[in-house]
């Protein structure tokens, strides 16, 4: 006779872990505190988007995530492995890691800046080929292969060998999106990646993040565009002065915003 048994396991048992864990990340330059304990999760293939007020610290976080900038207190952890170093002891004494394991850890995140970033000398399929050549220790042949597969991907397959001086600022943004994904990241950091594009132009590059996005691509995206947010966003934080003030689903933020805070910058932002 065999007895069947069905055993119902916590949620916290089954529930899958972030790829990115965040727990009280604070930054200052200075005297000025930036940030005052910022905390989230986002899981493997969500899209999560940052909002909020010039000057609230949404591109520090980006800069702290990757360790552009370093923290001045709490962890970042990728799948598990925290980022940077460590704060340790009872002072909570920071101690960083060594600059080669600092360095692959941050092969790990891609990031699109503001700016292109473009070697102007360089065509585009030799802008995205040159980082898998120089830091991954790609053969050519087979980073040129993968440069063109990833600018194909962002619609650019006709635009291989056209420099940045040839290409139109959206086209110029998507080879440095290109460059990123060539480097097979984790996840991939957006910082107000439209925000020096032509207005005509700025569609071209959310497209393709919201491709990117339904294919599954981890993101953390600062941007003013509320439209992309509320459309590709799996969750919206809305931040301010430091802090975040209000989190969830995009439909509820959009729609209910619970903070007098969020409330006035949506009013603000769309018009409303």
């Amino acid at each position: 006779m065999v007895i069947q048994v069905n055993v119902t396991l916590p949620a916290d048992t089954v529930r899958a872990k972030p790829l990115l864990a965040v727990r009280g990340l604070k930054k200052s330059f200075g005297n000025r505190e930036i940030l005052k304990g910022i905390s989230f999760d986002l899981m493997a293939g969500q899209t999560l988007v940052l909002i909020g007020p010039s000057g609230s610290g949404k591109t520090t976080v980006l800069r702290c995530l990757n360790h552009l900038e370093t923290p001045d207190g709490g962890s970042i952890e990728l799948m598990g492995e925290p980022i940077g170093g460590a704060f340790v002891g009872e002072d909570a004494k920071w101690q960083p890691l060594g600059e080669r394991a600092l360095a692959a850890q941050r092969r790990r995140f891609g990031f699109v800046f503001q700016r292109f970033n473009l070697f102007p000398h360089l065509t585009a399929l030799e802008n995205v080929a040159i980082g898998p050549r120089k830091v991954l220790g790609v053969p050519r042949a087979a980073a040129e292969q993968r440069a063109a597969e990833q600018l194909a991907r962002v619609s650019l397959k006709d635009h291989l060998h056209k420099r940045p001086s040839q290409l139109s600022g959206g086209q110029q943004q998507r080879v440095a999106i290109a460059r990123a994904l060539a480097m097979e990241p984790q996840l991939i950091l957006f910082d107000e990646p439209t925000s020096a594009l032509d207005p005509e132009l700025v569609h071209e590059v959310l497209d393709v993040m919201a491709e990117l996005a339904r294919e599954g691509m981890t993101m953390v995206v600062v941007t003013h565009e509320m439209g992309f947010a509320r459309k590709v966003a799996d969750r919206v934080i809305f931040m301010a002065d430091g802090h975040i003030v209000e989190s969830g689903p995009p439909d509820e933020l959009f729609s209910a915003p619970q903070d007098e805070k969020t409330r006035h910058f949506l009013r603000h932002v769309l018009n409303r």
